[in-house]
């Protein structure tokens, strides 16, 4: 099995999360890697659209439903527990997988920080890659004064920098 390298992207809501996540992977894949992308969300969502033959068949009472063609899958599946482990081995073809949230978890990660809903770091800095920010290093406090900054736009600087520590 090959090594895969795995990071997480995290911080608040709306802070610019997805937007670098959709970078990276932009760039990742013109490097040749494949990506996948892991997204936590905090809040129960509905994976399906209502009127669809996989919506009807959950709105019936089936725990689960799958549809797929010769080059795409989707499984929807009620089932209590479930952490980014196991979406990590369902990608074993995958390079990269980048895990979108998980502030608190054992991954090393992006902190992204926007000024207009960011006041300070969230992730332990003892995991932290780098911090994606339009703060100066000055502004934030003294325990990550030893992690890499990057701003908004050097997402290309940032993947160089990933490829070479991960």
């Amino acid at each position: 099995m090959k090594k895969q390298r795995i990071f997480a992207v995290s911080g608040v809501k709306n802070s610019g999360k997805t937007t670098l996540i959709t970078e990276l992977i932009s760039i990742f894949k013109k490097r040749n890697f494949t990506v996948s992308v892991i997204k936590h969300d905090g809040h129960d969502f509905e994976p399906d659209v209502p009127g669809t033959d996989s919506y009807k068949f959950r709105e019936a009472g089936a725990e689960g439903a799958a549809v797929f063609s010769d080059n795409k899958m989707m499984i929807i599946k009620e089932q209590a527990g479930l952490s980014e482990t196991a979406f990590i081995k369902a990608f074993p073809e995958s390079d990269i997988i980048i895990l979108e949230g998980f502030k608190y978890s054992q991954y090393f990660k992006i902190e992204v920080i926007r000024r207009v809903n960011s006041a300070c770091p969230l992730c332990s800095p003892e995991k932290l890659l780098a911090i994606v920010t339009d703060y100066q290093r000055t502004e934030l406090p003294k325990e990550y004064k030893d992690i890499k900054l990057y701003r908004f736009g050097e997402a290309e600087k940032l993947a160089e920098r990933l490829c070479e520590i991960l």
